[in-house]
């Protein structure tokens, strides 16, 4: 199926880390009948035709009239079983936003989550500054990923299509990303050159650098060593950078997976490290400790990404001064991430 080969490729070429990291992201290509879908959990960058998850286009529409219950564990158990219900293959887990997906008419959809946008959905001032340089988008403030989202997106999407006659093919989303739509592939790429186009100038014209800067990496066993000591198996792996800015709060759902909402920067002890697990319910992700920067994890890949998303968040946080400066999650969004089965999951799959 040719459109399964076209998806393929456009998830390979947003797949890349100017426009998401780890598992971040997801991308879909529809007919009447049928969702393709990303599989929750995998790489934009390692999909294949037959990795993408077949989901029953009629099912998911079901979704949009269930009842379903107050409790967001509840809710969200029902959503998740409904979900699987409607799919036809054996590629696994569907997106948790494949709701979402099947709710616009455009054959294909890539939602990415890039620094540069980023720096806009984080920002203060990032609803003005989309209207100014996206005045066709829609803006939608800080909604909880998954089932809450689709089906306030979905009221959303109706409006504006009684207002403008077709629906919006850029959807951009407070403290997450991107959802971009087109019949084409050709189309996707053009908005997304918008998109990348416009922010650049914006930076630029801000005097904002989108680069971070970062310290020399240290060579410091010691440091290390104890870091290992303090946290023991929660660091048996260990990615180290130079100093920079390190995120202090939540920005995105992403960060909050990969590297937690905050960084370690207590003194290096084991009554600092209990303080910590003790008022945040789990070991950090990232520490900061002598002339470095730490990604700690169970495994290398673990690490290795807890440090890159906290390199991304402190980029965001110096892109969001374009627009007024940084905007964090609240703490309800935040503890619904922490808490959130489906994001537990995705994580495990790391």
């Amino acid at each position: 199926m040719q459109d399964l080969k076209t998806i393929v490729e456009l998830s390979h070429e947003f797949g890349t880390a100017d426009y998401v990291k780890g598992g971040g992201g997801n991308t879909s290509v529809k007919n009447g009948t049928t969702l393709w879908v990303k599989p929750s959990g995998t790489t934009l960058a390692g999909l294949t035709e037959k990795t993408f998850v077949a989901m029953n286009r009629a099912k998911i529409n079901e979704l949009y009239t269930v009842e379903t219950p107050k409790a967001a564990a509840a809710r969200e158990e029902l959503v998740k079983n409904l979900m699987a219900a409607a799919v036809e293959n054996d590629a696994g887990r569907p997106s948790v936003e494949a709701p979402l997906h099947n709710v616009f008419e455009a054959k294909f959809v890539v939602h990415t989550h890039p620094c540069a946008v980023n720096g806009l959905t984080c920002a203060k001032n990032g609803e003005q500054a989309c209207k100014k340089f996206f005045p066709d988008a829609l803006w939608v403030e800080y909604i909880d990923p998954g089932y809450t989202l689709c089906m306030e997106v979905r009221k959303r999407i109706e409006a504006y299509k009684t207002a403008h006659g077709k629906e919006p093919a850029l959807l951009v989303l407070k403290n997450h990303g991107i959802f971009i739509s087109a019949d084409s592939a050709g189309g996707i790429r053009a908005l997304y050159v918008r998109v990348m186009t416009a922010l650049d100038a914006a930076y630029k014209n801000a005097g904002v650098s989108q680069e971070l800067k970062t310290g020399k990496v240290p060579a410091d066993p010691g440091t290390e060593a104890n870091i290992r000591s303090v946290f023991g198996a929660d660091a048996a792996f260990i990615a180290s950078s130079g100093l920079f800015a390190v995120t202090p709060g939540p920005i995105t759902p992403d960060h909050l997976v990969y590297s937690k909402a905050f960084p370690f920067t207590s003194e290096l002890t084991a009554a600092a490290a209990a303080k910590y697990k003790a008022e945040r319910g789990y070991a950090p992700k990232v520490v900061v400790a002598g002339r470095g920067v730490y990604g700690i994890g169970t495994s290398q890949k673990n690490a290795d990404l807890a440090l890159e998303l906290a390199q991304d968040g402190a980029l965001v946080i110096q892109l969001a001064e374009a627009f007024g400066g940084i905007e964090y999650m609240s703490a309800a969004g935040r503890e619904f991430i922490e808490n959130w089965e489906v994001e537990s999951y995705r994580q495990k799959q790391v």
